[in-house]
């Protein structure tokens, strides 16, 4: 055996845990600054406000920089994953979940609209969808869609492996994730669906951080 038979495998497995490290780190980072936005800025309530109207306004820079971060650390965990799973679900579930990347990225490309009196000086009732908005929501559907489609090929894929934790986990979390984002599709930003909608958000956060850990501690 030679010295780069050696070299190239402990390179990869380095190579892998760091972005494996990346998607455990990104829902706590993503989830910390979003409420520490949310409990800071004036006007904000998070009860009525999506996380994403957070990229308005002076501040609002934080918030899109937290797409970008949160984005890239999703994609670079899904090529994480496409390298540490085999079997069925394992070619598929890391693709959709770099489409969910991909749509946090677009999100900080095409801002939310100001809405229901955020940032501070917009009317309570101002519903105003500009092309940016549009944009926005294409963006919501490729990466959610892209979300909950990873969490339920990855169910089938953990179940055919015996990891049936995992496997409930992940459809659970697929389920739940469809029907907030449902819901609040058609709730038009009533309360319940907001909440309804940011608890899905922190459950979908805390099962990337779930599977990348388990994937990076297999991973020798």
């Amino acid at each position: 055996m030679t010295t780069n038979d050696l070299t190239v495998p402990t390179t990869t497995r380095i190579s892998t845990r760091a972005l494996l490290t990346g998607g455990i780190v990104a829902g706590p980072l993503y989830v910390a600054v979003w409420l520490g936005q949310a409990f800071t800025r004036e006007g904000f309530d998070i009860t009525r406000h999506p996380a994403s109207l957070l990229a308005n306004g002076g501040p609002g820079w934080i918030q899109t920089l937290n797409f970008v971060v949160s984005g890239l650390l999703s994609i670079g965990a899904a090529v994480g994953l496409r390298r540490t799973l085999t079997g069925r679900g394992s070619t598929w579930g890391p693709r959709l979940l770099v489409a969910y990347g991909v749509g946090l990225l677009l999100a900080a490309i095409f801002k939310a609209d100001p809405a229901s009196g955020f940032p501070a000086g917009t009317p309570a009732d101002y519903a105003e969808i500009s092309s940016r908005g549009v944009g926005h929501f294409v963006a919501g559907g490729i990466g959610f869609s892209g979300l909950i489609a990873a969490c339920l090929v990855l169910a089938v894929h953990f179940r055919s492996v015996g990891r049936r934790a995992l496997s409930r986990f992940s459809a659970i979390t697929g389920v739940l994730f469809f029907g907030a984002f449902a819901g609040l599709s058609a709730g038009a930003g009533s309360r319940p669906t907001i909440i309804a909608f940011d608890l899905a958000v922190t459950l979908a956060w805390i099962w990337l951080t779930v599977i990348c850990t388990d994937e990076r501690r297999g991973h020798h």
